[in-house]
């Protein structure tokens, strides 16, 4: 599904270097210390960064020179980026109808994605007025919406308490099982990619030290994942 190929990219001092491939349906975990690369290895991905040298495929097609919005992916981000102005409705419509003009069938899939997240109900809710893991449901539904079949997360729920995050990862779980996605997400906590992830990758001062499925490094650690255990 997603295949990083002698990807090299130097900004402002850092060097990232990453060849990387994720299988159709994985979930990978991206796991390192601040200042790492994992947001930028995300924002290659997601073609916000153009690297270097190397290339980003895609369901097996060459996207490096494709422009964000033409990649067949979705981003998630840790403040979710509502608009505080609309609804919880007008909100996840953004993620198919920029202008916000629907016909009965978007609004009927606005609709059953709210309710798949457990929203049925708040459509006229504003972010102001919701809770955290409300607003955090909001972006998830506007996500899936979407119907991309690669997701990009930035520590979503890292501003969350323990039990609000350990909630989010369990739906996420649900909805990622149900549509078959493949997605790659930054986190600093292993416990949290142990709940939703397949894989591990660590990423250390710009370059991958460990990279593989998540069950066997849980089972016998390597030396590399120590510290986060």
């Amino acid at each position: 599904m997603l295949q990083l190929d002698g990807i090299h990219l130097t900004l402002d001092g850092f060097t990232l270097r990453a060849d990387l491939s994720v299988a159709r349906s994985a979930r990978l975990a991206v796991l390192g210390p601040s200042g790492g690369g994992k947001t930028t290895l995300l924002n290659v991905i997601a073609g916000f960064l153009r690297p270097d040298a190397g290339r980003v495929l895609i369901d097996g097609r060459d996207v490096t020179g494709w422009p964000v919005p033409e990649r067949p992916l979705s981003m998630l981000f840790q403040e979710g980026n509502l608009f505080p102005h609309l609804g919880a409705f007008d909100n996840v419509a953004l993620g198919i109808a920029p202008n916000l003009r629907l016909g009965d069938a978007g609004r009927e899939a606005v609709t059953q994605a709210l309710a798949q997240v457990g929203l049925g109900g708040f459509g006229d809710r504003r972010p102001g007025d919701l809770s955290g893991g409300q607003r955090s449901r909001v972006a998830i539904a506007r996500m899936l919406l979407r119907r991309k079949p690669l997701a990009l997360l930035d520590e979503p729920f890292a501003a969350l308490d323990p039990g609000l995050r350990r909630e989010m990862l369990a739906l996420l779980d649900e909805l990622c099982r149900a549509q078959g996605l493949t997605l790659v997400m930054v986190s600093h906590d292993l416990r949290d990619a142990e709940r939703l992830c397949t894989d591990l990758c660590l990423l250390e001062d710009g370059a991958i030290s460990l990279n593989g499925p998540l069950a066997p490094m849980l089972a016998a650690p390597p030396a590399a994942l120590t510290p986060w255990l």
